[in-house]
């Protein structure tokens, strides 16, 4: 099993930046590639952006192409999601999201471990 705990959210302005962060308890031999997802009310989970476990394959959502970082830790059993230039339409929950083979196959449904989530909020 793999518990995942998001935190960073915050209120920011438009333009600012946030690092998300995903604590991820797993055992160091398992290998897991991670994602980050957003909610917003109504509205079912969007992919943002994904990482597999040696960090060096990832993919965005087109909108935040540029503007956002996913990177990870494995020492640390850490996930980050660096969210720059942020704009109103990236206000949502952000959640952290955990899965055991990497494709770039964005579907949630792809993913076995969820964490709670973590608020951003973007003022204009």
């Amino acid at each position: 099993q793999v518990q995942l705990v998001e935190s960073g959210g915050a209120l920011v302005q438009a333009g600012g930046s946030l690092r998300l962060s995903c604590a991820a308890s797993v055992r160091n031999s398992d290998d897991y590639a991670m994602g980050w997802f957003r909610q917003t009310p109504g509205k079912g989970r969007e992919f943002v952006a994904g990482i597999n476990w040696y960090g060096d394959k990832t993919n965005y959502e087109d909108s935040v192409k540029g503007r956002f970082t996913i990177s990870r830790d494995n020492a640390k059993n850490m996930v980050y999601l660096q969210m720059n230039a942020l704009d109103t339409e990236d206000t949502a929950t952000y959640f952290c999201a955990a899965r055991r083979q990497w494709t770039s196959d964005t579907d949630d449904a792809l993913y076995d471990f969820w964490g709670q989530g973590t608020q951003v909020a973007v003022s204009s």
